[in-house]
């Protein structure tokens, strides 16, 4: 993955922000949108494209276009940078392939605890019951 390629292919969209902040908010447009379509960037292979679309499914539209809206700062230059930073980080963590689990083995001293504690229970309920005569 070239982080340089990727923000090259994004496309930014300033928009009013909603909310409060007076008279700010109907005149300057400090809400930055980025869209990134998943399906035709260059800078990913097609194996981290797949990957990505499957982690990313419920974030996508159906055009495969990633979609991250920022209107945290009242600079419209601050929400693009933390918003690039938060897509950059969204998809570094995509494409993080997690280990297959390894299945391990029952230990002997826990077989036999166990085995051991069904026959001291079963010894306790055997006395309960009445002697036979």
């Amino acid at each position: 993955m070239n982080k340089e390629k990727i923000i090259t292919e994004l496309s930014f969209k300033a928009v009013r922000s909603s909310g409060s902040g007076g008279q700010n908010v109907n005149k300057v447009s400090s809400k930055v949108v980025l869209t990134y379509d998943l399906i035709a960037s260059e800078a990913l292979s097609e194996e981290e494209k797949e990957l990505l679309s499957i982690k990313l499914k419920s974030k996508l539209t159906l055009e495969n276009i990633l979609i991250i809206n920022c209107d945290e700062d009242r600079s419209q230059l601050k929400n693009k940078e933390i918003v690039i930073k938060r897509f950059l980080d969204l998809i570094t963590k995509s494409l993080v392939v997690p280990k297959k689990r390894k299945p391990t083995k029952i230990p002997r001293s826990v077989i036999e605890k166990r085995l051991k504690n069904k026959s001291v229970m079963s010894t306790i309920k055997q006395n309960r019951k009445k002697p036979e005569l």
